[in-house]
């Protein structure tokens, strides 16, 4: 059992919270029974290491057994020693090291191509980046492409805010808009910019626009997308306020914006 929280091997752990600790080492932080269970279900090649306490693997019996059915050992650690590790303060028992796994564009793009896509423009928040790769998953998006001005698909709690998603939908990432939008045009995927100066998405929806293959554009949190971003997609559509609120959280849009695709394209 490893209980130094002063170790080296802790340490090295505890340092992939931080950007470039990953991009040296290809590796990323992964917390808690729900995020470690579906990488062990789906993409269990990618656990390095899985550390746990022993009241946590008592408590989880299921994750231990698809634990040794992958292949990954289980190394003990103390409470104070997966503190160290963890990003969070209540890591519940759980801390593994995975592989970063990226998806290339060429792949998102064979065969013929997809039906449904996010992509991230200059999304800075972790917390609303994880929850619409989430929320593409849920709606049956065939992937979720970041452009090298978003924030890093590893951080940790863009990691925390896909709640395991993050192994089940393609996700390629460091990418240029305009080669992202290039590519859409050349596979016949309508591009919709999510934007305040848009039109109604009742309209697009009235309109039958929606069933057609899709890439939803999601731009910055504050600045939204620039003029520029608009006019290379092919249509602005925004999603209407009935109420009084001042605005809408993106993550909140995109979900509303990938769900009436999934509803067009199912009906």
């Amino acid at each position: 059992m490893i209980d130094n929280p002063r170790s080296p091997r802790v340490r090295a752990v505890a340092k992939l919270a931080k950007r470039d600790a990953r991009s040296e080492t290809g590796l990323f932080l992964l917390e808690g029974p729900q995020a470690v269970t579906e990488a062990l279900t789906f993409r269990p090649e990618l656990v390095v290491e899985l550390f746990a306490t022993p009241t946590a693997l008592e408590r989880y019996t299921e994750l231990a057994q698809a634990a040794v059915d992958a292949g990954v050992e289980i190394e003990f650690v103390t409470e104070q020693v997966l503190t160290a590790m963890a990003d969070t303060v209540t890591p519940q028992g759980l801390v593994a090291v995975c592989r970063q796994f990226p998806t290339a564009i060429k792949d998102i793009f064979a065969d013929d191509g997809p039906r449904l896509i996010a992509i991230l423009e200059e999304v800075r928040d972790p917390g609303n980046a994880g929850t619409i790769i989430r929320a593409a998953d849920a709606a049956g998006a065939d992937a979720v492409i970041m452009t090298g001005r978003s924030v890093d698909l590893y951080n940790p709690k863009v990691v925390r805010a896909t709640t395991g998603s993050l192994f089940h939908v393609p996700v390629a990432v460091g990418l240029e808009l305009s080669a992202v939008l290039s590519r859409c045009t050349e596979a016949g995927v309508r591009v919709l910019a999510a934007d305040v100066k848009g039109d109604d998405l009742l309209a697009a929806r009235k309109e039958g626009i929606l069933a057609d293959p899709t890439a939803w554009l999601f731009g910055n949190e504050a600045r939204g997308l620039t003029d520029e971003d608009l006019a290379r997609a092919d249509r602005a559509v925004v999603v209407p306020i009935y109420g009084h609120a001042e605005s809408m959280n993106l993550a909140t849009a995109a979900s509303v914006c990938l769900y009436e695709s999934a509803f067009a394209q199912r009906s």
